[in-house]
This record gives structure tokens, C-alpha cells and sequence, in this order.
């Protein structure tokens, strides 16, 4: 057995977890699963939001380890399937290592990505149908359109200006949204700004990583709970203080 390929798969799947998104018990648990389905009977696995840790031990008593630090991500659900899906026929099948291990590096590879404008016409598309739920009309719905659209420019191409904060980023977002939303209110066919600008704000709240958050509080994984809970809370200090620029821009026209 190949003890450093079975480490480094079994590293690599729980890295592409993390990196959709997953709960940090599910990251530990499909980890764990492999190594035991491919006979290993007790390997440590240890992950935080931003970091995994693979240990296990050979017959012959010598500890190997692999730690992968995840960078900052998001979330994505099909990524997300696919890696159980995969952890799931690994465990039952358990192939060869070397087959597997091509699975598992073909994960990202696999998952289809949309094209630039169709990811752009779901940022515009979200704020439109939100508009409704707020109270607002057709033309309220159009303006938040517009918005998302903003929006989603800014997040798609303007990374190389923003950089890599994500609670700048979110906020510059939210000042724009804002913005933009008086704008089309008082100098076009808006009716309301606060339905406007909450409609647009709706595709930065962070609500799948707070979801996340309370269901580790739940399952005992306070320190991944608590940086959860902070990233979120930053994400909406920054949706809040961006939008409040925003309007106090706005209000100078």
C-alpha cells in the first residue's frame, strides 16, 4: 500500500470540499470514510476553514502527515455533489489507487462553468425577482436588475482593482449598489430606493456561510463555527457601511 498516494487523495478530496463550501463534518467524515475503505483503521483528520490536516499511521508505526491550507473561497454546490458523489462510489468500489486518485484530480475539471454573461444576467436576474418580495413594481424590478448587474461587474472584473479582501470588495459593491439605486430613482423610472437597494444587496448577504456557521455550532465545531460566524459578520458590517456610503453620495445629487 501506498501510503503517501492514499494521504495525498484522500488531502486532495477534502480540499475540494472545503473549497465548495462544505460543512467542516463533512470535510472530516468523506475524509475519514476513504482512508478506512481502503483499510486504514483509525486516521486523524482535523479541518478548519481555511486548513486540513491528513494524519495516519503505517503498520510499521511511522506517523504520515499532509496539511493543506484552503485559500478563501465560496460556495458551490455542484462541486460540492460531485466530491460526495465521488467519496461515495470510492468507498464502495474502492478501485485502485491510481485510478482514484485520477477521479479525485479530475474533480475540478468536470464541473461546467457559465460564461461570463450568463453568470451576469443570474447577478442581474436575482435583485429583479427579489424587488417583488420587497413590496416594489415592474419598474422598481428593472431598476434592481440594473443593480445586480453593477454588481455583478464589479465582482466579475474588478478584482484586479479591488484585490482579494473580501470585506472591501463587499463593501465598494454595496456603495455602488446604493448609489446607483438613488440614481435610477430619482433620475429615472424607479419608484422606491429602499426596495431598490435592498433588492440588490439581497445577492451579497452571506447567508449560506451563516447556515453553515449554526450547523457546526450544533455539531460541536465551535472554533469553525466561531470563524464562520465572524466572516459573516464582517461580510454584513461591510454590506452595511457600503451602503450607507452609498446613500450619503447619493444624497449629494
Amino acid at each position: 500500500m501506498d501510503y503517501e498516494q492514499l494521504l495525498n487523495m484522500a488531502a486532495e478530496l477534502g480540499y475540494q470540499l472545503m473549497y465548495s463550501g462544505a460543512e467542516i463534518y463533512r470535510v472530516e467524515e468523506s475524509a475519514r470514510r476513504l482512508l478506512q475503505a481502503y483499510g486504514l483503521e483509525s486516521p486523524e483528520v482535523f479541518a478548519i476553514p481555511n486548513c486540513l490536516i491528513v494524519s495516519v499511521a503505517t503498520p510499521e508505526g511511522q506517523p504520515v502527515t499532509r496539511m493543506r491550507r484552503v485559500p478563501s473561497h465560496g460556495t458551490d454546490i455542484e462541486l460540492l455533489e460531485r466530491c460526495n458523489g465521488l467519496c461515495r462510489r470510492l468507498c464502495a468500489e474502492v478501485p485502485p489507487l491510481d485510478e482514484a486518485q485520477a477521479a479525485v484530480a479530475a474533480l475540478p475539471e468536470a464541473i461546467p462553468r457559465h460564461s461570463p454573461r450568463l453568470m451576469l444576467l443570474g447577478y442581474g436576474a436575482a435583485p429583479a425577482f427579489f424587488a417583488p418580495l420587497f413590496g416594489g413594481g415592474l419598474w422598481d424590478m428593472a431598476c434592481a436588475f440594473l443593480c445586480g448587474l453593477a454588481v455583478g461587474l464589479c465582482l466579475l472584473y474588478g478584482g484586479k482593482f479591488l484585490g482579494a479582501n473580501n470585506f472591501f470588495r463587499t463593501a465598494v459593491c454595496s456603495a455602488l449598489a446604493a448609489l446607483l439605486a438613488i440614481v435610477l430613482v430619482k433620475a429615472g423610472p424607479g419608484e422606491s430606493v429602499d426596495v431598490v437597494t435592498i433588492s440588490a444587496l439581497m445577492v451579497l448577504v452571506p447567508g449560506v456561510a451563516l447556515t453553515n456557521a449554526m450547523r457546526e455550532i450544533m455539531a460541536g465545531d465551535t472554533y469553525s463555527a466561531l470563524s464562520r460566524t465572524a466572516d459573516a459578520i464582517l461580510v454584513a458590517s461591510a454590506i452595511a457601511l457600503g451602503a450607507a456610503a452609498g446613500q450619503a453620495l447619493g444624497g449629494l445629487f
